[in-house]
């Protein structure tokens, strides 16, 4: 089930005047719609930030909201509501094709508790040797002279059915290597969402060394079928 948030800064209804927590879109009192609500996206949908969610409950929300907040109720209404409908929408859009891809919500959370993610921080060079995982050093250095040479023959318009058929393989390894991630990233979910201040830190530090082995995965594989495409 999805986890609702329970607390939040009250602020006052533009229309009615009463409190409610600034993280709502519509007032729980006049049903009037509010500006954009300040926090996080998952606020957005009245949840407590966690990593394991209820996605057929988080989709319900979301087509509940849509419908509500739908420019066509808001004809009639004011300029401001006018407004609030179209800038709530857009932060609804945007808050639910974060949360439901599991790369997308961990990578989310992780960066509002200050996680340093993403190439801007890990480096953009995929042939740096220095950010080649390891276990994959004599593989990369290996793929990157295939992919070279497919290139090359490429230009001369020829073809190499053996190196195409080596490229094929190294993507559907890598393909798999990501599988592997992306299970030992819901493994951590739990120790986020449920442990203590201990926990979550070991959890994030294990997390964002996962998110940053995808990537890199991520850019062979995409390096690889652009190679085979072209």
């Amino acid at each position: 089930m999805l986890k609702v948030l329970d607390s939040a800064v009250p602020v006052a209804c533009w229309s009615c005047a009463v409190a409610h927590n600034d993280a709502t879109l519509f007032c729980p009192h006049c049903s009037k719609i509010q500006p954009p609500p300040g926090g996080d996206y998952f606020s957005v949908f009245g949840l407590v930030p966690h990593l394991d969610l209820d996605l057929s409950e988080l989709e319900h929300e979301f087509h509940r909201l849509s419908r509500k907040l739908h420019p066509d109720r808001f004809a009639r209404a004011a300029d401001n509501e006018k407004q609030w409908s179209l800038a709530d929408t857009a932060l609804l859009n945007d808050a639910y094709r974060t949360l439901r891809e599991p790369i997308h919500r961990t990578e989310y959370l992780l960066k509002l508790h200050g996680a340093a993610i993403g190439e801007e921080h890990s480096g953009k060079d995929r042939k740096d040797p220095s950010r080649v995982p390891a276990d994959l050093l004599e593989e990369v250095f290996e793929l990157n002279m295939q992919l070279e040479e497919m290139r090359a023959a490429r230009k001369m318009g020829e073809t190499d059915a053996e190196l195409q058929a080596s490229l094929e393989q190294a993507k559907r390894k890598f393909d798999g290597l990501m599988d592997e991630v992306d299970h030992d990233l819901r493994a951590q979910w739990k120790a986020w969402d449920e442990g203590d201040a201990g926990a979550r830190a070991a959890a994030q530090k294990a997390m964002v060394a996962l998110l940053d082995r995808r990537r890199y995965l991520n850019n062979l594989v995409r390096d690889v079928t652009e190679t085979l495409g072209a």
